[in-house]
């Protein structure tokens, strides 16, 4: 039958890709070492010295001679002036891409099994190691859709066809059905020649229950292209051979017939193949040249020979259950999987144009009328900011109170970074960091933010502009003793934008720390670390709309006089308004749209006296 598996995930130690010194006298010149770590998820490259690509003199940290059996993290420090000889562009930029693909998984160096080896592996895993078919099948069915989902969106391609053969291929293709109806999309099964056994018909009563549709053949359309965005091909797996028969035969060369006729179409579905393409040769592929183009294919266990002539843009190696006596046995070489992920890519992703690149926001509309019309105090705005806050919550976004900080010095240069949003109240925003960081000297010389927060699956974000100060003291220290003893630890040990020279020097000193600490006692808060309060001044909420007709509401400050016997005050006002409107520095009772938005800020205001009749 047709399984799924995994090799287990091995993280690969540090190593060095180049480490060269040449010297010559009076012109010396070093090519530090470069290490690449390979994770699970990504690459990440640890330069042991940052090189600029451009003419010298150059402005850069000063940087300890680095060893060559350890990288260095390097952060910004007290600038120094050095002169350094340029290096081309090109070849730069050629040296990383080289150490980068290095670490890629290539098609030609995963294993692929032949039809006997996907039948023995089959076998093993359910006779020794006590796995089941339906374990199996349920095992497939999800990576696939997993995989379907990784690349398809259900907003974009959610109607889908799931075409079932009558084995275990088309067992999978049942079971992808059900976990893709609680994706969010609509599938539809084509389930002409049903198998009768109790693990089959227990698959058609969950997809029943479900309300998912079945369609016989003779009710298909003529052209899938008009109903269906996707369409799974689980008819046949490894275990095939011969010609396809009646009715599969006429619903292959559908799917033949549907991707010669592609270019005739505005949008054609997407073909996503089971573990094999139907009707190909399980280890020649498409004898000849005239079978399914799956434009997706997702291997289980592990790829056959026939998956060497996939040409389609999407590889994906589904299921991760395969234990290492297997691996061992049959030389598996896999890709390790992501995470939690059911599935992980072959390959390196299509090559995509950038500018090609666009989603069709569909949002309820955003009117001044949805927002709350407090008259009197300042937090009208910050209200509206709760709300969308509140949502972004109960919608279980990861780290809804992520946002990114954008500073500037006395130089000008902006900088922007992702902090956490510790507090909000009609004071401001409050996050937490270390004072001698970069964003840290750039609010000391131009005390002026700007936040941004993105709520991507909800369509949203709020930008926040004001003044900055240091919150009390007394408040750091609060929050600080609120925090997990590791991460009060952290922050003593993280010396944010300083150079240190290597990472066991941070878990030596973590180490230090905790057993100092390890009686229970209070830890002390850094003089470095603490709070910082941005006072909004402006907000403006964005809601995605469709052909990129967004919503945009502002809340703007304006400044007046107001005066009332012999007293004058200099008063702030914040009015918020629409981008359809047009807007300008009206008097507040000459612009009775914005009129329910306006409120003074008296606990801000100044405060002059004046002499009899001197007020005008």
């Amino acid at each position: 039958m047709e399984t799924n598996a995994k090799q287990t995930n091995i993280p690969e130690e540090a190593e060095p890709v180049s480490s060269r010194k040449e010297t010559k006298r009076g012109n010396e010149r070093r090519m530090w070492p470069i290490r690449v770590r390979k994770g699970r998820a990504m690459t990440c490259l640890f330069l042991a010295q940052l090189v600029p690509l451009g003419l010298t003199p150059h402005i850069i940290p000063p940087i300890p001679k680095p060893s060559p059996s350890l990288p260095f993290l390097l952060h910004h420090h007290s600038p120094t002036t050095v002169s350094l000889p340029p290096i081309p562009r090109a070849a730069a930029i050629r040296s990383f891409t080289t150490s980068i693909q290095s670490t890629m998984q290539r098609p030609e160096s995963i294993s692929y099994l032949a039809q006997r080896e996907a039948a023995e592996v089959d076998e093993i895993l359910m006779g020794p190691f006590g796995f089941s078919v339906d374990q199996l099948m349920e095992l497939a069915g999800l990576s696939v859709a997993c995989s379907i989902a990784e690349v398809y969106k259900p907003s974009e391609y959610g109607r889908v066809l799931a075409i079932c053969g009558p084995g275990n291929n088309g067992g999978d293709g049942l079971v992808a059905a059900r976990h893709l109806h609680h994706f969010g999309y609509k599938p539809v099964v084509c389930y002409p020649k049903r198998t009768n056994k109790p693990l089959y018909n227990g698959l058609v009563t969950q997809l029943e229950s479900l309300s998912v549709p079945f369609v016989s053949v003779e009710d298909l359309p003529q052209d899938l292209s008009e109903e269906f965005d996707v369409l799974l091909d689980a008819m046949f797996g490894f275990s095939f051979h011969g010609a396809p028969r009646p009715p599969f035969d006429d619903l292959i060369q559908k799917l033949v017939r549907l991707r010669d006729n592609d270019q005739a179409r505005q949008k054609s579905p997407v073909i996503v193949s089971v573990d094999i393409p139907s009707g190909w040769h399980v280890e020649e592929g498409d004898v000849g040249g005239h079978g399914i183009k799956p434009d997706m294919l997702v291997s289980l266990t592990a790829p056959k020979l026939c998956a060497k002539k996939f040409s389609g843009p999407h590889h994906f190696l589904g299921g991760r259950f395969v234990p290492p006596a297997i691996v061992e046995k049959y030389k598996l070489h896999l890709p390790p999987y992501p995470g939690t992920s059911m599935c992980v890519r072959i390959g390196k992703p299509p090559q995509i144009d950038i500018s090609a690149l666009r989603e069709n926001y569909i949002s309820p509309d955003l009117v001044e009328d949805q927002v709350d019309p407090d008259p009197i105090e300042q937090i009208s705005a910050v209200l509206q900011f709760r709300k969308w806050f509140d949502d972004a919550v109960a919608s279980g976004l990861r780290e809804p109170n992520a946002m990114s900080l954008s500073t500037a010095g006395k130089d000008g240069k902006p900088s922007s970074r992702m902090v956490l949003l510790k507090g909000v109240d009609k004071d401001g925003f409050v996050w937490y960091t270390n004072y001698e960081s970069r964003k840290g000297h750039e609010l000391s010389e131009n005390p002026r933010a700007s936040l941004l927060f993105f709520w991507n699956e909800l369509n949203r974000q709020v930008r926040v502009e004001g003044p900055v100060q240091k919150v009390p003291e007394q408040e750091s220290e609060q929050y600080f003793n609120s925090r997990p003893r590791g991460s009060q630890i952290g922050a003593i040990v993280s010396n944010q934008s300083t150079i240190v020279p290597g990472r066991h020097v941070l878990h030596q000193q973590y180490k230090e720390l905790e057993q100092k600490f390890a009686d229970g006692n209070l830890i002390p808060k850094p003089k470095h670390w603490g709070g910082y309060r941005l006072r909004p001044e402006s907000f403006e909420f964005w809601q995605g709309q469709k052909s990129r007709l967004h919503d945009r509401l502002f809340s703007l400050p304006y400044f007046v006089l107001l005066v009332y016997g012999n007293k004058m005050y200099l008063c702030q006002i914040v009015v918020c308004c629409n981008n359809f409107h047009t807007f300008g520095y009206y008097p507040v009772y000459a612009c009775p749209m914005v009129s329910s938005w306006v409120h003074f800020i008296l606990s801000g205001s100044k405060e002059i006296n004046l002499s009899p009749g001197a007020a005008s």
